[in-house]
């Protein structure tokens, strides 16, 4: 059986300590986490984020589709070319990814996070 689950507008309390994986590198960015959908077998969760402006140093151990509602970062993985994301903007982070966000303008985005 398939349904349909619409997501809330953060109707949930939030989790507002850093991520696991993340590390603040500069400035004093804070971040709030409201996770609305749980898959019944915990392989999926969806929400929101926000986050202030500074630079995480970010390690993913999932995949997460993001679309940026509001703000704007400059993403950077180790090694690797810079990726600006702004309003509007819909990108997938993979597993593994290890770099920064460097928060320039208060963030707000929507989130799917496979679980491993």
């Amino acid at each position: 059986m398939s349904s349909i689950t619409k997501l809330p507008v953060r109707s949930v309390e939030p989790i507002t300590d850093d991520l696991p994986g993340w590390v603040k590198q500069e400035g004093s960015p804070s971040m709030s986490t409201w996770i609305e959908y749980t898959a019944p077998d915990e392989s999926m969760i969806a929400g929101w984020w926000t986050a202030t402006p500074g630079t995480y140093h970010a390690t993913y151990a999932s995949w997460e589709f993001i679309h940026l509602i509001e703000g704007k970062a400059i993403i950077t993985p180790e090694g690797g070319e810079s990726v600006e994301v702004g309003p509007g903007d819909a990108f997938v982070i993979e597993a593994d990814f290890v770099g920064t966000w460097e928060i320039i303008e208060p963030i707000l985005k929507h989130f799917t996070i496979r679980m491993k």
